[in-house]
């Protein structure tokens, strides 16, 4: 996609399986720096596990992945925890401390990762939670929270450090119209004014195609289709316009491989009985 200097992020012939089941069959993708990258696909394709080989949270089977000049799975734990300080992740269905208020939620992270006074630590809790429209609501409690606030929480927490990578795992999954927006603004609008790269991880196309610069598809443990958003919107592949426009027919199946249901259900045995008996 780019020069490999502009790329923050290289993911280099990824493959991984959780046991015998195979879910990444030799990835390739670049995010670059400044950018957001949506990271599409059907559910169960892994896409999270992905975001989790990026993290450092596993280790691949073959391949690499190479974040900031640095190849993730060789690193030790010092340098693992060195790295990921650099790394916001907003995780599905938001992630927060459920005993801890909406202040203490994005004071989490700064209080373990520096040593900011208290009076300067408020300040920039403050300044998080207002750049999502969430000051008045420092001290609530989770459960108080809609769907919506509680996303804008964990995004306002996910940034809370300044990071060079921020990564959304499903930031969009559940929310209502109106809130699906806003998240998907503000995931812009931290990119640009932050200066960071984002990769958005979902299967909610509409709304991430509205926010990002460019996409990559993937099915099958492979990136099937790439290219700035525009292409990919206006691709004949059909794949991508099965994918991109939810139709129900097409090269992607909807049913998990299996034997043919009849022969499942013991039908054709009995079919085979009832012949010899007849």
């Amino acid at each position: 996609m780019n020069n490999s200097s502009d790329n923050l992020i290289e993911v280099r012939d990824l493959h991984f399986a959780y046991g015998t089941r195979k879910i990444l069959r030799g990835i390739n993708l670049s995010i670059p720096r400044g950018k957001v990258v949506a990271i599409l696909g059907a559910s169960g394709v892994g896409k999270t596990t992905l975001l989790r080989l990026i993290g450092g949270q596993l280790r691949p089977d073959r391949g690499e992945v190479e974040v900031a000049g640095k190849i993730v799975h060789l690193l030790d734990e010092a340098g693992l925890y060195e790295l990921r300080r650099k790394m916001g992740m907003m995780f599905q269905m938001g992630g927060l401390f459920s005993d801890k208020s909406m202040f203490e939620n994005i004071a989490f992270p700064i209080r373990e990762h520096t040593d900011l006074p208290e009076e300067l630590l408020r300040d920039l809790v403050l300044m998080k939670l207002q750049a999502v429209g969430l000051r008045g609501a420092r001290d609530l409690m989770p459960a108080e929270l809609s769907g919506g606030m509680g996303r804008r929480v964990a995004l306002a927490r996910a940034i809370a450090l300044d990071p060079m990578l921020v990564m959304y795992d499903e930031p969009f999954a559940g929310l209502d119209p109106i809130s699906l927006n806003v998240i998907g603004n503000l995931v812009r609008q931290f990119n640009d004014a932050l200066g960071v790269s984002s990769i958005i991880v979902t299967y909610d196309v509409h709304e991430s195609l509205k926010v990002v610069d460019y996409v990559y598809i993937l099915a099958d443990g492979v990136v099937l289709a790439e290219g700035v958003t525009a292409d990919v919107v206006a691709s004949t592949d059909p794949f991508v316009r099965q994918f991109i426009n939810a139709l129900p027919d097409g090269p992607m199946a909807f049913h998990y491989p299996s034997e043919p249901y009849t022969a499942d259900l013991g039908l054709d045995a009995a079919r085979a009985a009832a012949a010899a008996t007849g």
